[in-house]
């Protein structure tokens, strides 16, 4: 997936699972009724905060990363009719492990 977007600092553009459309038991979920997803794959990130020394941060995530994030928050946004949310690295809490 080729995205023309570069995310500043220590922010992270991420591309949000789909959300569960069935049920364990096989009731299937109306679109009204469904939760917000708290997981995605990191699409883009950002060059990393700046330090007090003038150097600069490395991010913990990469670009492939599987994580899970703080459900509300980030900022939503729609790029080429694709839903993705923009967060501050210290908003995701885990990266899955491969």
């Amino acid at each position: 997936m080729a995205v023309n977007f570069r995310p500043l600092s220590d922010k992270v553009l991420v591309k949000p699972s789909d959300a569960e459309t069935q049920t364990a038991g096989g009731i299937f979920i109306p679109d009204s009724a469904k939760q917000k997803p708290q997981e995605g794959e990191v699409i883009a990130v950002g060059p990393g905060r700046v330090l007090d020394d003038g150097s600069r941060s490395t991010l913990t995530v990469q670009v492939g990363d599987k994580v899970i994030y703080s459900k509300y928050g980030g900022t939503e946004l729609k790029l080429d009719g694709a839903e993705y949310v923009i967060l501050d690295e210290d908003q995701i809490y885990a990266v899955h492990a491969a």
